[in-house]
């Protein structure tokens, strides 16, 4: 019996948990050679505090990603439920969303691969465009840049701290 319930209980799991879920194993498993290679500090790949990149990323966000994620990072609503055809709304990439949890590698990954693509799983479905022909590593970069350095001091420290432990 207990059986039964653990199984109907997975099967409600809402979806924003199994994204979750699934981006941890990401990180857990290291993304390998698919992504950037460059030489990586502790800090991370992106760069919040340099100005003339974030003023790049704050130009690719408004052309590419304010659309669906929103002019102020907002998001679209009721983003963690899936909306009539079965996909997630965009999140916020704001401090209210889930962005600063996931270490810059898997930001990175994510933005120029697709999550289908990063997590192995061919079948995902989303509405989330795959960037690789679309931004250079260095414009993707940017734009995650312009992302984090809109967020709140402890929230970025803790993002550090989550790219420290990778």
């Amino acid at each position: 019996m207990a059986s039964k319930k653990t199984s109907r209980a997975k099967r409600s799991m809402p979806n924003v948990v199994v994204l979750a879920t699934i981006l941890s194993g990401v990180l857990a498993a290291g993304l390998g050679g698919m992504l950037y290679a460059t030489d990586r500090s502790s800090a991370g790949l992106l760069r919040p505090d340099d100005r003339v990149i974030v003023v790049q990323g704050k130009a690719i966000y408004a052309e590419q990603c304010a659309s669906c994620h929103g002019n102020s990072l907002e998001g679209q609503p009721n983003w963690r439920e899936a909306n009539e055809n079965g996909r997630l709304p965009a999140p916020p990439h704001d401090e209210t969303g889930h962005t600063w949890h996931h270490a810059d590698e898997v930001l990175f990954g994510v933005t120029k691969y697709g999550l289908a693509q990063i997590a192995n799983m061919p079948d995902y479905q989303t509405d989330m465009p795959v960037f690789k022909d679309v931004l250079s590593d260095e414009e993707i970069i940017a734009a995650l840049s312009y992302i984090k350095s809109c967020w709140p001091a402890q929230i970025r420290q803790m993002h550090d701290q989550r790219n420290a432990m990778k």
